[in-house]
């Protein structure tokens, strides 16, 4: 693509060549005369006078310079549009590899690729233009849309419907049974997983990722969703649109999580808790069984708290060794009085 394709394409003010030609993306540091990157102002000023890219995505008040740029609102987003543009979307040729396991009863649409010793069971619906690749599974009875893409070794089970564009990283297991228990006398006895999973269009769940089946309804994630990897979604969790999820967040069965959520790495939340739309919760924070967070805070800690509060206790417990001593100190003065 030329500077003047990018530009035309993140709407953007070109300033220098429009015929420069770039082929990939790099930051500003690494990148050379047919790499595009982008500045971010705060973080790297130092960094734009000497940079070699061939063109650079900048915000609208940067003074033009012997350069080619492109002005607009937002360089990083417009540069993450353009360079999904430049890398394209890494189209894989239709067809059955001889080594994959595709049962006659299953349903495959226009396009569908399947590869490397895949499986697709009986009564499987898979949508136009996916990609099941190499040791993929596809369970019996499983639908899953269009321009879906499962990477190698990702696992949707029976039951379990997928909407268009959604895409599973390595390992990532979808419609496994949950982890439903009974005690009886002196054990446990398993409770029947009879619910499936229902994933709305454009999810993403990252690698060795757990989506577990309903126990008797479903399990829901809603559209635009993306989960990084080591995330666990617990049965019957309704999961809202828009949501992210950092690596090693865990839900516990019944969980609600409202559109546009923000979940940080290591969050951990109890059984049928429900965290509001918008809330931002911090990297290992904590929500204990049945609480709720209210619509659009900020929260961290265990148990999470208002992040404003959390900060305030957080700074005391810094201060604890020099309180303790400070303590000390006053009741050895208070014993001296009292003993003269």
């Amino acid at each position: 693509m030329t500077a003047a394709d990018i530009a035309a394409l993140v709407q953007g003010e070109l300033v220098g060549c429009a015929t420069v030609e770039i082929r990939s993306g790099q930051t500003l540091e690494k990148a050379g005369p047919d790499q595009l990157a982008f500045w971010q102002r705060k973080h790297e000023t130092e960094l734009l006078p000497s940079t070699n890219a061939g063109c650079v995505v900048v915000d609208p008040e940067t003074p033009a310079e012997s350069r080619t740029m492109i002005r607009v609102r937002d360089p990083r987003r417009a540069f993450a549009r353009a360079l999904r543009a430049i890398i394209g979307t890494g189209q894989v040729e239709s067809g059955i590899d001889p080594s994959a396991s595709v049962d006659a009863a299953a349903t495959l649409g226009a396009g569908v690729a399947v590869g490397p010793l895949a499986v697709v069971e009986r009564g499987a619906s898979i949508g136009e233009g996916c990609v099941i690749g190499a040791h993929a599974y596809v369970g019996p009875g499983a639908i899953l849309g269009s321009d879906c893409r499962l990477h190698c070794g990702a696992r949707v089970h029976g039951t379990s419907r997928l909407g268009d564009r959604v895409v599973l990283h390595s390992g990532a297991v979808v419609g496994s049974d949950g982890f439903g228990l009974v005690f009886e006398d002196d054990h446990y006895e398993n409770f029947p997983q009879v619910g499936g999973v229902q994933i709305g269009d454009d999810v993403e769940i990252g690698a060795n990722s757990c989506v577990d089946r309903g126990a008797l309804d479903d399990t829901r994630i809603g559209a635009g969703t993306k989960l990084d990897n080591l995330v666990h979604i617990g049965h019957n969790c309704q999961i809202g649109r828009h949501v992210v999820m950092a690596a090693q967040v865990g839900l516990s069965g019944g969980v609600v999580v409202e559109d546009y959520a923000v979940l940080a790495g290591q969050v951990g939340i109890g059984d049928r808790a429900r965290v509001g739309a918008r809330v931002q919760l911090g990297g290992q924070a904590g929500l204990l069984p049945d609480k709720q967070l209210e619509a659009g805070g900020s929260y961290w800690g265990t148990p999470a708290r208002p992040l404003k509060e959390q900060l305030v206790r957080q700074a005391l417990a810094n201060r604890l060794p020099e309180l303790v001593k400070e303590l000390k100190r006053l009741r050895a003065r208070v014993e001296e009085l009292e003993a003269s």
